[in-house]
């Protein structure tokens, strides 16, 4: 029988009286002779080698062996090294986390002082009950007049932006990231360029919203187990501060790179690939973690999420995409078309659609988002003839009206992060239309 002392994340000692060692290893796992009768899923191993300590996670559970990934890029797991169960993993958020950024396992990485913990640890899943959950009816603004107007969004509200990659995605995170309606930002970078990251959060977020924020960092070069770790990790940072009553805003990005993550693991752990190469456990757990999002119980406070969808190849119909789309609130799709025109952001805000707009319109802005949504179909149905030359003014007062004002509307929708925000989006619009007619007239 094993038996060591170890120390913890957080600096505390703890006896532990089982142990095993290894007796297989792979490039992404190992297994563990000795702790299938205490292990459980999700647990902490930690082991010994000649280059320390390391740190995996148990995804599969025999009866002779355990699974273990590791968290480290390279584990240094050997035959015969000796493993130590921890337990499952505990994390204690504290309100000085606010400004922070930290590692999927809520390790600070930002240089700064040691973190606080707070008094309890938070819960693997503190999602309300379908009935105890506050209902969502409280619009905001975010600042981005495309969204705003076509998309709006309420407090509590799941939202996905859909793109493929280089099309502006990040852009459009980091500008709704930064809206003043807010208490507490929750950024979570799965799988992201470990170059971008500090250009993420100190030039497109800013120092004024990074205050606010705290950032959950797996870069792209990290194990799949931190990337399949660091949204979780994020949820239950979102999750203290919505007890404590904030209104937080989730910004995970992406949920395609959580998936492809899942996907190593569980391939690595022995599952069977049911579509596309992705196991059916991935399609368990993106509900689970999305469903962790959204208003809270009667008193407390509210997550409201911005999810990126990664779309492989500029396909819709992806898996992830696919089920993604159906678990959340409604999405905003981002057209490479668009950005190759140089409108930014490129939201396509016909293929957009939010769930709860109904919320958030009055019925004069219903109607008015309707008719630009129409002269906007009618505008881009006609493109292909326009260009041909066959477009003849006066025959179609509807399309005419709609050749005039739509690359207006476009020109009102355009907006970078330099910006200001726009706090009333429809006036903004009304606006820049009377403007440009008026220097129409005026010519």
């Amino acid at each position: 029988m094993l038996e060591r002392l170890w120390r913890r994340f957080d600096g505390s000692d703890e006896l532990l009286r089982r142990g095993g060692r290894i007796v297989e290893v792979s490039a992404t796992h190992y297994a563990v002779h000795g702790l299938s009768e205490i292990a459980r899923l999700g647990d902490i191993i930690e082991h010994r080698s000649h280059a320390g300590a390391r740190h995996g996670e148990v995804v599969r559970i025999g009866r002779e062996q355990v699974v273990v990934a590791p968290f480290e890029r390279n584990s240094d797991a050997g035959i015969g090294d000796a493993v130590f169960r921890r337990g499952p993993l505990t994390i204690d958020p504290h309100d000085s986390w606010r400004g922070r950024s930290i590692d999927a396992l809520a390790r600070a990485i930002d240089n700064g002082p040691p973190l606080l913990r707070g008094d309890a640890a938070s819960a693997p899943d503190a999602t309300p009950g379908a009935l105890q959950r506050q209902r969502v009816g409280t619009a905001f603004r975010t600042g981005v007049r495309v969204i705003d107007i076509f998309t709006p969004l309420c407090f509590g509200q799941r939202m996905g932006v859909f793109a493929g990659s280089g099309v502006g995605k990040s852009t459009l995170l980091a500008m709704l990231a930064a809206a003043d309606a807010f208490d507490t930002v929750v950024v979570a970078l799965v799988g992201e360029r470990g170059r971008e990251v500090r250009e993420f959060l100190e030039d497109t977020i800013g120092a004024a919203a990074m205050a606010k924020t705290v950032a959950v960092v797996a870069t792209s070069d990290e194990s799949a187990m931190m990337r399949r770790r660091a949204p979780d990790t994020a949820m239950r940072v979102a999750e203290y501060f919505r007890d404590r009553g904030d209104r937080v805003l989730l910004v995970l990005d992406s949920v395609t790179r959580f998936a492809h993550a899942l996907r190593e693991v569980a391939t690595g752990s022995g599952e069977a690939p049911v579509a596309r190469g992705y196991p059916a456990s991935v399609f368990t757990e993106l509900p689970k973690l999305l469903e962790r999002a959204g208003p809270g119980a009667e008193g407390k406070g509210s997550i409201t999420a911005i999810i990126s969808v990664l779309i492989d190849g500029d396909d819709h119909n992806d898996p992830v995409a696919d089920s993604v789309r159906g678990i959340l609130d409604g999405h905003v799709v981002l057209d490479r078309a668009i950005a190759e025109q140089g409108r930014y952001p490129p939201v396509n805000p016909l293929a957009s659609i939010s769930r709860l707009a109904a919320k958030a319109w009055s019925q004069e802005q219903k109607a008015l988002v309707t008719r630009l949504k129409a002269m906007i179909s009618r505008f881009e149905d006609t493109r292909d003839i326009r260009l041909l030359g066959a477009y003849q003014g006066g025959a179609d007062p509807e399309l005419d009206m709609a050749v005039r004002q739509v690359p207006l509307i476009y020109e009102a929708l355009t907006q970078t992060p330099r910006d200001e925000p726009s706090a009333d989006p429809f006036a903004d619009l009304a606006r820049h239309l009377k403007v440009k007619q008026n220097v129409d007239a005026g010519d």
